[in-house]
């Protein structure tokens, strides 16, 4: 019986030691364990949209295709500008013709030319008013959007004023060509010339140029869809210039400063480590991942979004790719 209380005894003391060591072992190893703060890779993301509303012609790339600065993207066709283009350009040609008669002297056939530039431009103007009225009705519809409406509004004003110029000048021939008859042809050929560059630059958005090197991410319109002003149709990732996000608690702030650097691995290419360098911080906490602290400490911690760039250029980094970074501190 002695023996089996010696026995319970010594049991008891080992299981004490036993038990006060681990317990001393877990407290070290949880005081002295790294923090594992996870991150995404992002990358810059520009979206193609254009000025020129129409069907969509070709499109010319693929989701997933490398492109390269000045590539052509899409192809949009819209006869409606073009039409108003050949329209403005016969406007413009007719003016400078006028403009070069009125030079010469007055003759019969300038007073007759005069007479048809004013006919061309009436013609235009009524057009172009046409046009405006009939936008304005779609804009006020929703169909197309508030700077197409104004786009046909500028041309008909532009319209309004060449008309007004071309019956001026009209009047001035039958009087006579004096140097006021002269300058007034002669800004009626500006006038129209002005009114040219403005539908041609409308028709330099048919074809879509790619700003920058990088991946077709979406394209968002189909061939033959019909596309308004403005209207996104393709996104294009940068890969050059990928960066990582992290959101830090703000107890572990003080491992990270502007212009800092730290490791972090990258699980999806084989855990490979990469020195990040801190370019930006949040001015301001985020409130919608805020930790309660322990109680003791008396207030509730929030996350500031940090942004990192990798030291050197790492080929197979994606966008959505995790990165993992450790801090030797102690846990919260």
């Amino acid at each position: 019986m002695k023996i089996s209380q010696r026995v319970l005894i010594v049991i008891f003391f080992v299981s004490l030691v036993v038990i006060a060591a681990l317990s001393l072992v877990g407290i070290l190893l949880t005081h002295t364990a790294p923090v594992r703060i996870q991150g995404t890779i992002e990358a810059p993301e520009v979206r193609i949209s254009g000025k020129l509303a129409g069907r969509v012609e070709r499109i010319l790339v693929r989701e997933g295709e490398a492109v390269h600065k000045g590539d052509t993207l899409i192809t949009i066709h819209s006869p409606e500008v073009e039409a108003e283009r050949t329209q403005a350009q016969a406007v413009e040609g007719a003016t400078r013709a006028q403009s070069r008669k009125v030079e010469g002297g007055t003759r019969p056939e300038i007073v007759a030319a005069a007479r048809e530039g004013w006919v061309a431009a009436k013609s235009q103007r009524t057009l172009a008013e046409k046009s405006y009225k009939r936008l304005k009705r779609l804009h006020a519809d929703s169909v197309v959007s508030l700077q197409r409406m104004e786009e046909a509004e500028a041309l008909y004003q532009s319209a309004k004023a060449a008309e007004s110029a071309a019956h001026e000048q009209y009047l001035l021939a039958r009087r006579g060509a004096q140097s006021e008859d002269k300058e007034s042809a002669e800004l009626m050929a500006v006038a129209a010339g002005g009114v040219v560059e403005a539908v041609e630059a409308l028709l330099g958005d048919s074809h879509l140029l790619s700003p920058t090197d990088g991946i077709v991410a979406d394209i968002y319109p189909e061939v033959g869809e019909l596309v308004g002003t403005g209207a996104p149709l393709l996104t294009i990732t940068d890969l050059s210039a990928p960066y990582l996000i992290l959101n830090v608690r703000e107890d572990y702030m003080p491992n990270f400063r502007l212009g800092g650097r730290f490791m972090g691995s990258v699980p999806a290419i084989g855990g490979e480590e990469v020195e990040w360098e801190i370019f930006y911080i949040a001015p301001m906490g985020d409130f919608a991942t805020w930790h309660t602290s322990n109680p003791r400490s008396g207030y509730n911690m929030r996350s500031f979004e940090i942004h990192a760039r990798p030291t050197t250029l790492i080929d197979g980094l994606l966008a959505g790719m995790s990165v993992i970074t450790k801090l030797d501190t102690k846990s919260r």
